[in-house]
């Protein structure tokens, strides 16, 4: 691993935190492959490749700002290959309902070097849930 490399991952880990912020889905389109696979909290069940912009639809279903925190990112890199693992923060407010939520999540991605340039490859977030008799999403979490 190279420390040149890992500046450029945990920058494009911040690229995409504002670009989150910013609701700017072109600019998560730009840092992924072609061929990238994610598990967003999002449905469906996984996203393919080019449907990046699909996956931020969610975007339009929120009203104010949205808030997006990474925290506690670790990198890991071999070669032209990398992962990384962090816990997220989500915050804003549905579309008609009078506050903002927030939700901590874990997210890890895969990244793989092409043609130079890191790229994302893989995204997993997921959430908790209480495996109790409500089976319901532990949102109330925090770090």
């Amino acid at each position: 691993m190279t420390e040149q490399d890992d500046k450029r991952i945990r920058a494009l880990v911040a690229a995409r935190a504002a670009a989150m912020t910013e609701r700017d889905a072109e600019a998560i389109a730009a840092q992924c492959a072609k061929d990238v696979r994610a598990f967003t909290l999002a449905p469906p069940l996984v996203h393919h490749g080019e449907d990046v912009e699909a996956r931020t639809a969610w975007f339009a279903g929120f009203d104010g700002p949205i808030e997006y925190e990474v925290r506690d990112l670790e990198v890991t890199i071999g070669g032209d290959v990398a992962f990384s693992h962090a816990l997220n923060r989500l915050s804003t407010t549905p579309k008609g309902m009078p506050q903002p939520f927030e939700l901590w999540f874990r997210s890890t991605l895969g990244f793989r070097k092409q043609d130079g340039e890191w790229r994302i490859t893989h995204v997993h977030d997921s959430t908790p849930f209480y495996m109790d008799a409500t089976m319901s999403a532990a949102l109330d979490l925090k770090p």
